[in-house]
């Protein structure tokens, strides 16, 4: 006689079904865009009843935003590690090269979490757009911390240099290229350093 196996825990029942569900979000968003996806498409794809999703979200919207926080709540911790790497200031350029390794390797493995943080959330709903700018801002200021002061009270130039890598990782998705993201690093490396190196 075979030996039975425990029963799976409640917590990793509902954490597997959670992540199906944002997996689904994020799949089809990048495919059909926000307006287009429906609730039942997300449940399709994820392989759960209608009753399942809305045992734990109130609709599309907020199942979107749960999957558009946890997108950009792993970006930010995998740039954040890197940035985090080293302390001493004479680094900071290699920090800025491991951040942006780190930030391009996880769109390029993530392909339709990318579309849908770069693409969707900027203008899928005001809350999306939110979130999006927040993830900005703080990009922005992890650059400020990292690099040389400079004498730019307002903080245009650290907004203008990650407003810059938005656009370009913005082009790269729009020609279905995200993928290739991590054959950008030396572009973008050369395009942030170049506001502090002389």
């Amino acid at each position: 006689m075979k030996p039975s196996r425990p029963p799976l825990s409640r917590e990793f029942v509902l954490g597997h079904r959670r992540s199906r569900i944002l997996e689904a979000v994020a799949e089809l968003s990048a495919e059909q865009g926000y307006e287009a996806m429906t609730v039942s498409d997300i449940v399709k794809r994820a392989g759960i009843a209608r009753k399942t999703l809305y045992e734990s979200y109130s609709g599309k919207e907020e199942v979107f935003l749960a999957a558009v926080d946890a997108a950009f709540a792993a970006v930010r911790e995998r740039v954040e590690e890197a940035c985090a790497a080293g302390e001493v200031e004479e680094e900071w350029r290699e920090r800025v090269d491991t951040a942006l390794a780190a930030l391009l390797s996880y769109l390029a493995d993530h392909p339709a979490e990318a579309q849908m943080l770069i693409l969707e959330a900027p203008a899928a709903t005001p809350a999306s757009a939110a979130r999006y700018q927040a993830t900005v801002e703080r990009f922005t200021g992890l650059l400020a911390d990292a690099m040389p002061a400079v004498d730019d009270p307002s903080g245009a130039i650290e907004e203008g240099v990650v407003g810059g890598v938005a656009w370009i990782l913005n082009r790269q998705v729009r020609r279905g290229e995200i993928a290739r993201a991590a054959e950008l690093s030396e572009e973008l490396s050369n395009f942030v350093l170049a506001h502090w190196v002389r």
